[in-house]
């Protein structure tokens, strides 16, 4: 179980096509933003195309990745990744479009291709042996990370040094270049769960609806470090340092999750995936916490990093805890849920952030996001505890009454005891 059981061919084709996919997804919020930063109300206009954006995601993600099929994941993919670039290409086409036709494009471009994230994970898990998920997933993160990590000073870089539609054009060509890499890659992936999805009822909806204390943490830990990230640049005004402070600081958070993802893969590591789970969110909170307390600029740095290390394993006890919980067949559709829920968290960390800000300052809004993270993370906690103790009970339920029918006497066999029935009545 180490990383070179995921060392192939095939898993270095997955990366490009991976990169291609995600790469936009990182760029687009802020490369809506400057392509209309200069029209009147510039800055106003740019938010409300972004939420276009990730509403597309939120909406997408579910209602698409429950539409994969195993045996023709390849095609509803790359229909999805077309679209997409189609979405992106768009506004880079014609940025001086109405508001209401740049947020049509930038919707499609968030919904269209949202359910790649949970393709491309189980097409990964799909390139290496079962016992190397845990390294495959840490890889994804790991670039990921970089991609995250990568993207802003891109977007800022072409949309002031080129031209602001730049950056979305670009993305429009490397979303179009996933769907092509697509071939490289399996048709689908295996569909040998049918014990699986009879004991659900056969339904994908109800499979998914008892994952949920799953998306709950996992929304929990992106709402954490999305509100960081989002009330930094006014907790550095708080603190007398510079906003420009804000990029490098985002950069070392990102670093510090592909350090993290490295770290997880290495080894296996003690306790259950759900305890893990709430120790690295602990100290995620932890330093986010300092992040908002400590004064100066290393220190809020180190703790940036430091949460972001720990935050990437958390991530990753999630990812692990759905193939747990889920059948092969529903893991993507799966995947594509905790998307839309880290999403969705996202997004409310975004209106918290605004209100909290408007009353209270900036150190004070992140606390308050830490203390809801926490909150969260006890009741995903607690809801798989009760899953897991109901699938227990269940379990020993069924072992009981097949002792029971193992022991019970069958009226087909023949008489014992010379030809007297047991009780001795004829």
């Amino acid at each position: 179980m180490t990383y070179r059981d995921v060392a192939s061919k095939p898993v270095l084709a997955w990366a490009g096509v991976a990169i291609g996919a995600r790469m936009p997804v990182a760029m687009a919020p802020l490369a809506l933003v400057f392509l209309v930063r200069e029209r009147p109300g510039g800055y106003s206009l740019g938010a409300v195309l972004a939420a276009a954006y990730v509403i597309g995601e939120i909406v997408g993600a579910p209602v698409l990745g429950m539409r994969l099929r195993p045996e023709r994941a390849r095609v509803q993919l790359a229909v999805g990744l077309a679209a997409g670039a189609v979405g992106f290409a768009g506004p880079g086409a014609f940025p001086d479009a109405h508001a209401v036709v740049l947020a049509t494009f930038a919707f499609v471009a968030g919904a269209a291709p949202a359910a790649a994230t949970g393709g491309l994970r189980t097409l990964l898990t799909e390139l290496v042996p079962e016992r190397a998920a845990a390294q495959a997933l840490s890889i994804e993160s790991m670039l990921m990370a970089g991609v995250w990590a990568v993207s802003p000073a891109a977007v800022a870089g072409l949309a002031l040094g080129v031209a602001p539609r730049v950056p979305l054009l670009l993305a429009a060509a490397l979303m179009a270049s996933s769907v092509a890499g697509l071939w490289l890659l399996p048709a689908g992936w295996g569909t040998d769960d049918a014990a699986g999805e009879s004991r659900a009822g056969g339904s994908l909806l109800r499979v998914l609806t008892d994952a949920w204390p799953v998306y709950v943490t996992g929304a929990a830990s992106l709402t954490l470090l999305g509100l960081a990230e989002l009330v930094l640049p006014a907790l550095l005004e708080q603190r007398g340092i510079g906003v420009g402070w804000s990029g490098p600081l985002l950069t070392g958070m990102a670093v510090g999750g592909g350090l993290g993802a490295f770290v997880y893969g290495l080894r296996g590591w003690p306790g259950r995936l759900r305890t893990r789970s709430v120790v690295l969110m602990a100290g995620t909170s932890v330093c986010v916490t300092l992040a908002a307390l400590i004064p100066d600029t290393a220190g809020i740095a180190m703790a940036l990093a430091a949460g972001g290390t720990l935050q990437s394993g958390a991530m990753l006890t999630r990812n692990l805890s759905l193939r747990e919980a889920l059948p092969p067949s529903a893991l993507a559709a799966g995947y594509c849920v905790m998307y839309a829920a880290a999403g969705a968290g996202y997004a409310a960390t975004g209106s918290l952030a605004g209100a909290l800000l408007k009353v209270v300052a900036p150190s004070t809004a992140i606390l308050a996001g830490v203390g809801l993270t926490l909150a969260l993370t006890a009741v995903g906690w607690w809801g798989e505890a009760r899953r897991d103790g109901r699938s227990a009970q269940g379990a020993d339920i069924a072992v009981a009454l097949a002792v029971a029918e193992s022991t019970a006497p069958d009226p087909e066999r023949p008489p014992i005891r010379g030809g007297r029935d047991p009780e001795r009545r004829l």
